[in-house]
């Protein structure tokens, strides 16, 4: 079982749903601008904030590993997004392609095995989260990216059976809350008829 593969399926079925298909091309079925490296910025802020970085408070705290993993799954969404968005509208293959392509990275073996930070050092770990945002403005490929997730996901303490058990419940999380907001939509058009 490729859990990368079924993780883009899965996050390529969400996009469909929530997007409206096409949306690889940047734009959503309502109009709306769609910019996955945003998304991922802003994300990889939220993780960095999961650690008491500031010099100036919370002196004493420790960071929030489970705040830390969750954002990861975040960015992990908007990362995939973006992947299949270069592969579909540069031509790079299938997804199938992209799920090849992931799992023979440099860094894919370190993502399978049983992780142990390569540092306890939460300075270094927020590094390894800012060299992800600049790889996302500066990599040259696809890989770069995956490459530099999979750096952030091991520093988390995630491997990818791991990371597939939180994504797989964020997903559906996702289609509910879009399922929800569908029945909403359609319960206030009837009731405006």
């Amino acid at each position: 079982m490729d859990k990368i593969l079924q993780m883009l399926q899965l996050q390529q079925e969400l996009n469909d749903a929530t997007n409206g298909e096409g949306w690889e091309k940047g734009v959503t079925k309502n109009g709306k601008h769609i910019d996955w490296k945003r998304c991922t910025y802003l994300e990889c802020a939220e993780l960095i904030e999961s650690y008491p970085w500031k010099h100036w408070k919370n002196i004493d705290a420790k960071p929030d590993y489970a705040n830390i993993q969750i954002e990861a799954v975040d960015i992990w969404h908007f990362i995939m997004s973006q992947a299949l968005e270069d592969y579909k509208m540069k031509n790079l293959g299938s997804i199938e392609d992209l799920a090849k392509n992931i799992n023979n990275l440099n860094n894919f073996q370190t993502f399978t095995a049983d992780i142990t930070p390569t540092t306890t050092n939460y300075y270094e770990q927020i590094e390894v989260v800012e060299v992800l945002m600049k790889t996302l403005f500066c990599g040259d490929s696809t890989e770069d990216l995956m490459q530099a997730f999979i750096a952030v996901a091991v520093q988390s303490e995630l491997n990818i059976n791991a990371l597939y058990k939180l994504y797989e419940g964020k997903n559906i999380l996702n289609k509910f809350i879009h399922d929800a907001q569908i029945d909403e939509l359609k319960r206030l058009s009837r009731r405006n008829l």
